[in-house]
């Protein structure tokens, strides 16, 4: 997708979230409604979902997608990455990801994006895949961290 349809549709759908955030105050709701549109509007997002901290384990939140791992090996993968580095990962290719965490065998590029709560700590992340390789970019990052807050706003 060019940068241009991207953007324009990044846009459009910002919009509807926002407004359908204001329907109901439940994290867990709000998550799952970005999930299902997110997930079915934007074609090459293959698995979305949220890894949520749980007593410093992090396990798998509302998603669409292919069954995802339960729990997350501590410290390693993209999705920890983002939690340690507090802030969003882009990854070409997870082949060359150090210690990627193959969840699906096909997903072949991802972006994770720290999740924040009011207090403004990191309490668990929002992953996305895609089935081909270099899928996300900068406009991927700059529109997902604005959706990703709507979460707690």
């Amino acid at each position: 997708m060019n940068s241009n349809k991207k953007q324009g549709r990044y846009s459009r759908l910002y919009i509807q979230i926002k407004e359908l955030m204001q329907k109901c105050d439940n994290p867990l709701s709000r998550m799952s409604t970005i999930n299902a549109i997110l997930h079915h509007k934007m074609e090459y997002f293959f698995w979305t979902g949220f890894y949520l901290l749980n007593d410093g384990k992090l396990q798998v939140g509302p998603y669409q997608g292919s069954v995802a791992c339960q729990e997350l090996a501590k410290d390693k993968g993209v999705c920890w990455a983002g939690i340690n580095q507090e802030k969003t990962i882009v990854v070409a290719d997870v082949h060359l990801f150090p210690e990627h965490i193959a969840c699906d065998s096909r997903s072949r590029s991802e972006i994770v994006i720290p999740l924040k709560n009011k207090e403004n700590q990191i309490i668990g992340v929002m992953d996305i895949d895609s089935k081909d390789l270099n899928s996300f970019d900068e406009i991927d990052a700059e529109n997902l961290e604005k959706i990703v807050a709507l979460i707690y706003s």
